[in-house]
């Protein structure tokens, strides 16, 4: 009879971790304090490196590592206009892993890491990517897929996993998006994944610092209500955010036509448009994270924002995807004798 420990065994090695579950990077909301209580837990944080200053990453590094003595990973945004400034200073601190998002690294930056002693993980959204990566030197996959919250991509994850993760086995692997109970984690693993990356289900638990309001925001949602932004059109290579139904998602609408208006008649440049998408955003998220301004703010969510119903401790959250993982394994089992 298998384990989860058989099936999880290749992420538990890898990531050198109990549990292979990893708690999705979120600008604003994975900080030092939810990501060492993630580790600590036996799970792995991932510190979310957005757009910060870069001595403010540092002291973030510095505090993760003061609290826990667990892997974790800083998770950074190649499209971000600080991400330059960001790979010296997650290389300088020695940070376990790095995980490359937003974009596709160069060959360069992934050896970078690797060098300063890091295990590199890269976002992957079709096989030629995937292999593309490999080559370049990537320790591991990332399979994110459209149901997830934050910046995301085209392709949900059911596709995605017949994409990628049925036709590559030579790195390890891990899923996202959509993922909210534990039961799926067993057919995940049985599919190929390595281990599971979860973002929406953690920030409900005690342990994340966000405004009181932006979690009953996510307690009275439904799934339905995770939409994915508009792009008005090609002109400002747009990253589409799924984030919950208000005032801010009209908002950015609004600004798109602004910046194609202005970019047309030259009073911005490409990349200054683009540079105003961003900063949206973050002053966005940031508005509804730390100020719970949820109808002028951005709600970033995923889909599975419908399973998530209270607020529970990290520790209740860890222990019922684990159990109810089990149970479904056992499940499945039983139906295969």
């Amino acid at each position: 009879m298998k384990t989860l420990d058989d099936l999880w065994k290749q992420g538990q090695d890898f990531l050198g971790v109990r549990y292979p579950i990893m708690c999705g990077a979120m600008t604003w909301i994975s900080e030092s304090g939810l990501v060492s209580n993630v580790s600590n837990a036996g799970a792995f944080g991932c510190l979310a490196a957005g757009n910060m200053e870069p001595n403010l990453l540092a002291d973030e590094i510095d505090r993760t590592k003061a609290a826990t003595d667990k892997p974790f990973a800083v998770n950074m945004i190649t499209i971000a206009p600080n991400y330059m400034a960001h790979l010296p200073v997650a290389i300088e601190k020695k940070v376990p892993f790095i995980i490359f998002a937003g974009g596709i690294p160069k060959s360069a930056e992934i050896q970078m890491a690797k060098e300063g002693g890091a295990r590199v993980l890269c976002f992957a959204s079709v096989e030629s990517i995937a292999q593309r990566l490999i080559r370049a030197g990537t320790d591991g996959l990332m399979l994110e897929g459209s149901e997830a919250g934050g910046h995301i991509g085209h392709v949900s994850l059911m596709v995605l996993l017949q994409q990628v993760l049925f036709n590559v086995n030579s790195v390890p692997i891990f899923v996202a998006g959509g993922i909210g109970a534990g039961r799926i984690i067993p057919h995940l693993l049985m599919m190929g994944a390595a281990g599971v990356q979860l973002g929406t289900l953690f920030v409900a638990t005690e342990e994340c610092k966000t405004h009181p309001d932006f979690k009953k925001a996510f307690i009275r949602a439904r799934a339905r209500d995770a939409i994915a932004t508009p792009q008005i059109n090609s002109e400002l290579h747009v990253v589409a955010v799924r984030a919950l139904r208000n005032k801010g998602m009209e908002n950015f609408s609004e600004l798109q036509m602004d910046l194609i208006h202005r970019r047309r008649k030259g009073e911005l440049t490409q990349e200054q448009a683009q540079y105003k998408v961003e900063e949206y955003w973050i002053g966005a998220l940031r508005k509804a994270v730390q100020d719970g301004d949820i109808q002028g703010g951005s709600i970033m969510a995923g889909q599975s924002v419908g399973l998530v119903d209270k607020v529970r401790p990290l520790s209740d959250v860890l222990g019922c995807l684990v159990s109810e993982a089990e149970e479904e394994l056992a499940r499945m089992q039983r139906k295969l004798m």
